[in-house]
């Protein structure tokens, strides 16, 4: 029986068959010794095989190969991946200027992940009715900035209702992941989305001014609209994952395209001679907070060295 995965809460996944029945499944012991490095072999928005039994349970037997997925490093187990989902049309990660404040490091380390496994991003920043006349401005800078690199920025308040109507065509009948860290309201954001629901949401810590996790699992809801809306617990910090160096000046879209220029073929963009990419730097073509995320990446391999930092 062929079925897609639609929730996942740790060892149990939510199977949506083909002839739309839901199935309690599990994965089959030797699942995990195909040479899957993840923390979870089977994800949200995979294709399966199932086996049912007498229970009423069934095992997860295969996975349709995937077309694309969004991965970051596992906040456990630094040698292994988690698998936030499988075969999505888009990403949508939530930002926040202030309440509590998302860092650009978070954003561009999303943005060069969800580059390398073909995920579209749409940036969306929450929270616009909190904002003081400094945070709207620069907001408005942030946005012109990701915007000219060419991702989508939807200025939005999700508890308000102002400007998620903006939403709704680029949901319609896709399957898009969501995303960000805790507390920047996308659990406020799906219940107005999607009014049944019913997501449970939590006060900002005025401690330290982070997010509370509210999502402890995944899971893919229908949009009334048409798609679907993948919800993912928060993340702190984003590890990449199997992301070779040489690659990553193609993860950012405008290092690569001032890349072209450079003297040298194997250029680093770190300290060589007639790099053009460090030219735009200093000639304000490509923002100093993208080069330094690109540095960060570059010079980083190890998650604990930065997760801190959210």
């Amino acid at each position: 029986m062929k079925g897609l995965v639609i929730k996942n809460t740790g060892s149990w996944y939510t199977v949506k068959t083909d002839d739309g029945q839901l199935i309690e499944s599990k994965i089959k012991g030797n699942f995990r010794l195909k040479g899957i490095r993840s923390t979870n072999p089977v994800a949200v928005g995979d294709h399966v095989e199932i086996i049912t039994n007498q229970e009423g349970t069934a095992f997860i037997s295969a996975i349709e190969d995937r077309r694309n997925y969004i991965i970051r490093k596992s906040p456990n187990l630094s040698k292994q991946s988690h698998i936030l989902a499988a075969n999505v049309d888009q990403a949508l990660l939530v930002v926040t200027v202030n309440y509590p404040q998302t860092s650009t490091t978070f954003i561009d380390r999303f943005l060069a992940s969800a580059e390398a496994y073909s995920v579209p991003v749409v940036l969306v920043f929450n929270k616009h009715d909190l904002l003081s006349e400094e945070e709207l401005h620069y907001e408005k800078m942030m946005c012109t900035l990701y915007e000219t690199v060419g991702y989508k920025c939807v200025e939005i308040s999700a508890e308000t209702g102002e400007g998620v109507e903006q939403l709704f065509p680029i949901l319609k009948d896709k399957i898009s992941l969501l995303s960000g860290n805790s507390g920047v309201g996308k659990s406020t954001l799906i219940n107005r989305l999607i009014p049944h629901a019913s997501q449970r949401t939590a006060e900002i810590s005025d401690a330290h001014n982070t997010g509370m996790h509210t999502t402890t699992f995944s899971e893919m809801i229908e949009l009334p609209g048409g798609g679907y809306l993948i919800d993912t617990p928060g993340i702190k910090g984003f590890g990449t994952f199997d992301i070779e160096k040489e690659e990553l000046t193609s993860y950012f879209k405008e290092i690569f395209h001032f890349s072209k220029d450079c003297r040298f073929s194997n250029c680093t963009h770190t300290h060589e001679p007639g790099c053009a990419v460090i030219k735009a730097v200093e000639d304000h073509f490509i923002a100093a907070s993208r080069y330094q995320s690109y540095l960060s990446m570059l010079e980083d391999k190890d998650e604990n060295k930065y997760r801190e930092a959210f």
